[in-house]
């Protein structure tokens, strides 16, 4: 997975980001992501400080529309951001000095900045265990409700932190007596492409995303999951 960094500098810079983003950039390093007005997720990202700057490690294939959209919303805010060109290693063995702890759960380890490496890790392995999503594949733009996807559990929204862009839907849908639809984790036997649908009974039930040791990640309506779905030619089962 490569990843770009786009560095926010300026006096400005904590106050402006603070109003578009989910999470309180004032206790970063934090994951986050920007909304559409409509509150569908755009792009995730972690917000990590650095010296008088603010580091967005962000998944390159998102880098340049993030950047379009934050800089449409500089108007007269005292900042700067730029793509730059920093490395990023992760791993979840020793950290190396200087490393921060990813901030959506113990499992992913850390990441540091200005350095290159791999250690082998099995992130997808990882990520079906504790139901975290992925870019690009459980965080679809234009289509993903954050809620839906964990970013409570995963600690990527800040309901105390005031107003930010699509915050309106996403406070609806917090105090709603409970989400209909959202991720989970099924036992799976088989294989099926990344976003297959799921049916039980003849009805669908929502789709199947990353697999990895007979569990997948699934997005389901949570009154339709039954004792046993289908997803193609994989079989599914509530764990």
């Amino acid at each position: 997975m490569t990843r770009q960094i786009i560095r926010l500098t300026g006096e400005d810079r904590l106050p402006f980001l603070q109003g578009l983003v989910t999470n309180d950039v004032a206790r970063a390093p934090v994951w986050a992501a920007i909304l559409t007005p409509q509150g569908k997720y755009l792009a995730d990202f972690l917000v990590v400080p650095d010296s008088d700057a603010l580091l967005i490690d962000v998944d390159a294939r998102l880098a340049e529309d993030l950047l379009r959209r934050l800089s449409m919303y500089k108007l007269r805010s005292k900042v700067a951001l730029d793509l730059v060109d920093m490395p990023v290693a992760r791993g979840t063995g020793p950290a190396p000095e200087g490393a921060v702890v990813d901030p959506r759960h113990p499992a992913l380890g850390w990441r540091h900045y200005g350095a290159a490496g791999v250690d082998g890790t099995d992130w997808d392995a990882i990520r079906v265990a504790h139901c975290i999503p992925e870019t690009l594949v459980e965080l679809i733009p234009n289509d993903t409700y954050i809620l839906e996807a964990g970013f409570e559990r995963l600690h990527g929204v800040d309901f105390r932190k005031g107003c930010y862009v699509g915050q309106e839907v996403t406070a609806r849908m917090k105090h709603k007596t409970e989400l209909r639809k959202g991720l989970t984790v099924l036992r799976i036997e088989g294989a099926a492409p990344v976003g297959t649908p799921i049916t039980a009974e003849g009805r669908e039930v929502g789709a199947v995303f990353t697999q990895s040791g007979g569990q997948a990640i699934a997005h389901v309506r949570h009154d339709r999951v039954a004792p046993e779905m289908q997803a193609g030619e994989a079989r599914l089962f509530p764990l």
